[in-house]
This record gives C-alpha cells, structure tokens and sequence, in this order.
C-alpha cells in the first residue's frame, strides 16, 4: 500500500473523543487487545478503538478520518477468517458491536430491521418469536454480527436450499467514507428503481461503507425440520449419494460433509465405528411438513443405501439433532487445537468435482509436507480446506499448498472464496482469478466510494503490482 496516512496524534485523538459518545473510546489495555486479532491468527496493533454507541458515531469518526486522513477499519464481532476486521494499515478500529438493536419486526410484511451490530442469533430468534424465518446460518451464529454477514455474504449450511446473506437483504443504511449517511434499497419485495446499490455494498468486505441497518426480508417458519447422519467408506460413495439425492427432486435444508481426517478427530462422538481408512460422513437436515418430511426422509435413505451407506442415524428428536450438528460444530475447534499451523481456506466448486477434489488432496500432502482437512457444504460445493502443519516453521510449505490448491479449485470450474471474503489472507491471490480489466474496475469503483482510501484499506484488493512470486 503507498498511500500517506497520518498518525494519530494526542490532538486527533482528542479531538476524536469530544466527538463521540461518552464511552465510546476503548481505552482499557485488556480490552484493546481483542481488536488486534480475528479467527484468522493473523495479528495488527491499532492507534485507537472505537465502539460506536450510534450511527451519528459512525458518521463522526468518517467525518474526522476524512479531514485528517486516517485509515478506518469496520469491525463487527471479530468472527471472520480471512484478517478483513484487522487495522494492517495502523489508524483505528471501528466497532459497530454496541449497535445491535432489532429495531423493527413486521410479521405482516415479513420484514425485520435491524442494527449491523445485532448477534445472528438473536435475529433468527427474533423472527421466530413472530413465527417467521431468517434462513442465513453461518458458523459462530452466537457471535457473528448480522452486519458482519452482509459484509462478506455469508452462508452457512442453509443455503443449499434457501441462499445466502444477499437473498434477505432488501434494504440497509451505511456510513461512507466522507460520513454521510447512505440508505438504499426498499422495504417491498420487488423494486427496479436506479442502479442496486444494496448489492453494490453488501460481500464488499467494509470497503466502500460502513453498515449501520438492514432492512431484512423474511420467509414462513417451516413446520417441521428433521436431521440425519450417514457414514460412507470413502468419498465417492458419499458425493454419488449426494448426486442422487438432488437429482431425484430432493432438495435438503443442508447436505454437510466430514472426510477421514475430520472424522479422525471427532471420531468418539460418534455413536457408530468408522469403516475403512477412508470414511466420509453426511449430514443432511429436510424441512417442510411434518408427513411430507417423513416420506421425503425415508426415500433419502433408500437412495443412500443404493450407494451402499455404511451406517446411518436418523434424528429422532430435537435433541438428537442437536447432537449430530455437535459433530459438525466440533470440527473447526478441533483442527484449531491440533495444529500449530493452519490455513482456513473456502474453495467452492461443481458439485461433480467435490470426490474429484478431496481426493486428490492426499497428492498434496504429500508434495508439500501437510495435513488437509476438507468439510463443507456437499450441497453447493463449498469446500472448507484447512491446510495445517504441526511445525511452525512450515509456514512456506503451507502457503504453497494453499495457493496449489486454489489453483486446482480454479481449473474444476470453481472460485477461490465460497463465504469467507478475500480480506487480507487472500488478496495476494485475487488476479488468479479476477481479471486485470476487472480488479481496475472495481478499483475504480473503491475510488468512487473513498477517494482517500482511507475505508478498510489493504483489503480485497493485492498491493500494487504484485509479482508472479508474490503470489
């Protein structure tokens, strides 16, 4: 990055502070240093922390980092994998977390509104207390922030069968770079007037605005949900399943996979043993009503069967269910535990590739001297890769295998990011592929927005001129 920004002085930051809301500064060292770090590992000190307590915060902090000139990074609840909530460019860290009021429900409209800095959960909660739906579930729905979710278009299992972020955004409020105050969008379901802006903004990683509200759109409750876990002896017989399953009509609230490795590690919580050196499990979730559910279920398990299914556990009850997605949740903690280096990578590809693809990743390893852990979303082919190494100083040996196997995600017909976003952990890797024509556009567009540069600089876009050994 070659802008110019300029520190942040004891008269800047005073001058900051008598501009916001009482409190509004962080100023406790213990507190100041949960903003350094994200889930990435990745690590940034920044000159300041603000926890915004309104938009008129918001607009504040952007009125004064656009007269003096420093960078302002977005922040929600610090969930997110790829660094894009982390100040590389030093300035401050921006925390929308204390705005998180739900500030509307309209069950007749099937419309809720809320705060960026409302918890996922707590959303989904509260339409369901109108007997509405807010389908979105990304991981860490107890933590990440709905503004957040907007911010990278994030997905989860669900969206296999209901779509991601972007599909229940109507409307939303942002903050831009020169602090006014940006609404787009509408609160009807159809609406055609002018360029999309809302689309504009919403997966540009905090870019080209800060988000303050959403207008949300939501759907009925389904009637009835019901889960079920299937253990294959390797990887084809499970993709095949999955083949037959969305071909025959069915179309499953989630389809989630664990390979062997990931197995490996959650294997006690299993109440079934595993077949093979090879296992893969499924889990898959139907929704809708109650008997249609029940025949769609038991024709699922005939179709599995025919790919010769090893085992397989049907939910019997909420609580059973739960267990079962224990096992999923399991997963990324425990890879976290095993290994003292990791590169969570999102890859998503055809469904036709996914066998293709996990199985060759024993190829990897062995070139480069790691550990692959693949599990994700069977159902849209969204790959979650964690390339780890249990020595540090194979930290090149990752990098390479990462960028290899992005490469290969490339070549399957497929895109280097699924849900995560590009932040910093993947901007190096943006020109294999976005084309040069294409990142001069939307650089272009970010100059729109920030001529200043000074909205969550670093991100998304590769330092200039990146060399082909860079990448």
């Amino acid at each position: 990055m070659t802008n110019s920004y300029s520190p942040i002085s004891s008269r800047i930051r005073a001058e900051i502070q008598a501009a916001l809301s009482p409190g509004a500064v962080v100023t406790d060292p213990a507190e100041l240093r949960k903003y350094c770090n994200d889930a990435s590992k990745l690590c940034f000190s920044p000159e300041m922390v603000v926890c915004a307590q309104s938009v008129a915060d918001v607009q504040a902090v952007m009125k004064l980092a656009q007269r003096h000139r420093f960078p302002v990074t977005p922040r929600g609840s610090g969930s997110g994998l790829a660094g894009g909530c982390l100040a590389d460019q030093g300035g401050l860290v921006l925390s929308t977390e204390r705005l998180r009021e739900i500030t509307l429900i309209d069950p007749v409209n099937g419309i809720l509104k809320a705060q960026s800095g409302a918890i996922s959960q707590e959303v989904k909660d509260a339409a369901a207390s109108v007997g509405l739906y807010y389908p979105p579930d990304p991981a860490g729905m107890d933590l990440s922030t709905i503004g957040g979710n907007a911010a990278t278009d994030a997905g989860g299992p669900a969206c296999v069968k209901y779509g991601t972020t972007r599909d229940y955004i109507l409307g939303l409020e942002a903050v831009l770079a020169d602090g006014q105050l940006l609404e787009t969008g509408v609160q009807t379901r159809k609406g055609v007037v002018g360029y999309d802006l809302t689309n504009l903004l919403i997966g540009s990683e905090g870019t080209l605005g800060i988000i303050t509200s959403l207008w949300l759109r939501l759907i009925p409750r389904p009637p009835a949900i019901t889960g079920m876990m299937a253990v294959f002896s390797d990887m084809q017989s499970a993709m095949r399943s999955v083949t037959r399953i969305m071909a025959g009509g069915h179309l499953p609230c989630a389809i989630e996979f664990l390979d062997h490795r990931c197995l490996s590690l959650v294997g006690e919580m299993l109440p079934f043993g595993l077949p093979g050196t090879t296992p893969s499990l499924l889990i898959l979730e139907l929704d809708g009503p109650g008997a249609q559910i029940a025949e769609e279920k038991e024709r699922i398990n005939e179709l599995m069967e025919a790919e010769g299914v090893v085992a397989l556990v049907n939910a019997a009850n909420e609580q059973e269910r739960e267990e079962i997605w224990a096992i999923r949740r399991q997963v990324s903690l425990r890879i976290h535990d095993y290994a003292n280096l990791y590169d969570p990578e999102d890859v998503a590809v055809p469904l036709s590739t996914i066998a293709t693809l996990v199985d060759q990743l024993s190829a990897y390893e062995a070139e480069y001297g790691v550990e692959i852990f693949a599990f994700g979303h069977a159902g849209d082919g969204n790959i979650h890769l964690s390339v780890t190494a249990q020595d540090g100083d194979r930290r090149n040996q990752v990098t390479a295998a990462v960028k290899a196997l992005l490469a290969h995600s490339l070549e399957l017909g497929g895109t280097i990011s699924g849900e995560h976003g590009i932040g910093l952990a993947k901007r190096q890797y943006l020109p294999m592929e976005i084309a040069p024509a294409s990142v001069a556009l939307q650089e272009e567009i970010k100059a729109l927005f920030d001529p200043n540069k000074i909205l969550n600089p670093g991100k998304v876009f590769p330092p200039a001129g990146p060399t082909e050994e860079e990448l």
